[in-house]
């Protein structure tokens, strides 16, 4: 498939769902993205029909009720800068109504086709490894939701903080190519992935102000060459190819990253011309964990 002239999907505000991509608009094969935001009392009706489903609470507090189980309170946080998170993945053939609880819920869900069927499970802040990334300017926070192993068929889902004034996804890498071991081991997926994003001004991270990153998507051989500004709920696609981050300063930078390909696998390559920066990083920047479980007292 080819994908659209851009690679910048920006939110429609006045939605409900306020941000939606499909494998037709992005012109992939898997991968379907939404987020929305619901008030107290609103519901949202949902059935994953042939797909394999995750969803991540961004903000807010909400119940599911579902053809799989009830969870009757999902979230803690009031905004993505405040605490860890809480997901839920439902396999293919579920219904599911969710109800907001508070005036502040903030979804983001993936979904994509599946002929596995797996167990839904609930993924709290204490599931939620936390790992520091990098180095120095190059430094950032990693949140697992559904890593590798992850009793799933595809779909991969992770939180990354960056830092104001950061890099991040860098050294610049690649998951466009399913490659193997002469055993067998993954060397490389062909994934597709969004970077949704959120901002949170220093100091005040509840508000997105003017908060922004530049994000390059490229191929070496530069049949595919981006240089993208996402702000606050922007998403940016990536169909293949290198894509590294830069948040400007005075604003630390959220991104939910979701992928699916041919593995559920996060193996990926190097710019080889970068590569060699990871042997060369500096201590980590103090400023991180940007979140952690100290935030939330009543965990």
């Amino acid at each position: 498939m080819t994908p659209p002239a851009s690679l910048l999907v920006s939110p429609d505000p006045a939605a409900p769902e306020y941000v939606r991509v499909t494998p037709a608009s992005a012109g992939w094969n898997l991968l379907h993205f939404a987020a929305r935001r619901l008030r107290a009392g609103q519901t949202w009706p949902f059935d994953t029909g042939a797909h394999e489903f995750a969803l991540v609470v961004l903000g807010g507090v909400c119940a599911v009720a579902s053809s799989r189980g009830e969870w009757p309170r999902l979230g803690r946080r009031p905004h993505v800068f405040a605490g860890l998170p809480y997901a839920l993945y439902l396999p293919r053939r579920t219904t599911f109504t969710l109800t907001a609880l508070d005036d502040q819920v903030d979804l983001a869900y993936g979904w994509c086709a599946t002929d596995q069927d797996h167990p839904a499970a609930l993924i709290t802040p204490a599931q939620s490894p936390i790992e520091l990334r990098g180095g120095g300017n190059a430094s950032r926070q990693i949140n697992g939701l559904l890593l590798p192993g992850f009793d799933c068929h595809r779909l991969i889902v992770v939180e990354v903080y960056t830092p104001a004034g950061n890099w991040s996804s860098y050294p610049p890498h690649k998951h466009d190519v399913h490659r193997l071991s002469p055993s067998g081991a993954v060397l490389e997926a062909d994934l597709e992935e969004v970077y949704f994003y959120k901002f949170g001004r220093v100091g005040a991270e509840h508000d997105p102000g003017a908060g922004y990153a530049y994000q390059q998507v490229y191929t070496r051989d530069g049949r595919l060459n981006h240089l993208l500004q996402p702000r606050h709920d922007d998403v940016v696609l990536v169909p293949e190819g290198y894509h590294p981050v830069a948040v400007a300063p005075g604003y630390h930078g959220y991104y939910l990253n979701f992928l699916a390909g041919s593995a559920q696998s996060l193996a990926n390559a190097d710019d080889p011309a970068l590569a060699w920066v990871r042997a060369n990083w500096p201590p980590l920047d103090p400023r991180l964990p940007l979140v952690s479980p100290a935030q939330e007292p009543d965990a």
